[in-house]
């Protein structure tokens, strides 16, 4: 069964619902993996824009899975960065969770970079169906030596 494409109108309609609602909150924590950054590549010089990709492990939904992922960060002139990403995470059974998300990240000590953003989750997984339509709140740190960690949680 194909996983559904994304959905970003259905979103930004469910967003502004919410919004004049004043319904927003993080809810319980869905996710968490350890990994490492496996390549980096320059885009361009102006603005200076990287591809990383890296390779994962650890829980969606309390079910073990595996991932890799690429993002493409751009330096704004006032040092923040912008990424945007997508990956795939497996199941042991070999299932597919798919993700793409954006956030806003900042340098650290010795090359260590931190991010805070939004993913959107897809599968064809019955058992990890309330992914799909789900908003995931993320937490993701890579320190200087290129390894990495994440957590995600439930935005309501």
């Amino acid at each position: 069964m194909p996983v559904e494409e994304y959905n970003c109108a259905a979103w930004e309609q469910e967003f502004k619902a919410r919004r004049k609602r004043k319904q927003f909150m993080i809810g319980a924590q869905i996710g968490e993996t350890t990994g490492k950054r496996v390549s980096r590549r320059v885009l361009s010089v102006d603005p200076p824009t990287a591809e990383v990709a890296f390779e994962d492990s650890g829980t969606m939904l309390g079910v073990a899975t595996t991932g890799m992922g690429t993002y493409t960060s751009v330096i704004q002139p006032d040092g923040v960065i912008f990424g945007t990403g997508q990956g795939l995470m497996m199941t042991p059974d070999g299932e597919a969770i798919t993700w793409k998300g954006s956030g806003v990240g900042k340098f650290g000590a010795a090359g260590a970079v931190s991010y805070r953003g939004m993913l959107f989750f897809r599968t064809a997984s019955q058992k990890l169906a309330s992914l799909n339509n789900a908003c995931g709140a993320f937490e993701y740190e890579v320190d200087s030596a290129g390894s990495t960690t994440s957590k995600v949680w439930e935005w309501k």
